[in-house]
């Protein structure tokens, strides 16, 4: 479960202010309702995937015995 700012107070936070969790928990979701987006929906997924390109993607994370390799949100 996601614990964090909602959409409403990150719409008045820049981009460059999200975190790493916040950017990719708010791609997971946008990517999960793609098809239902409005043309607004689309062009905040988008600007958020050009905020994890312009951070070079997100960090990367190799596997070890006790965790694997995705990024958790919480």
């Amino acid at each position: 479960m996601y614990v964090g700012r909602d959409m409403a107070e990150l719409t008045m936070t820049p981009k460059t202010e999200w975190t790493e969790k916040e950017l990719a928990y708010f791609h997971y979701l946008f990517q999960q309702i793609s098809p239902y987006l409005s043309a607004e929906g689309v062009t905040i997924h988008r600007e958020i995937v050009e905020e994890i390109m312009d951070r070079d993607g997100l960090t990367p994370l190799e596997a070890e015995w006790t965790s694997g390799t995705r990024l958790h949100f919480d």
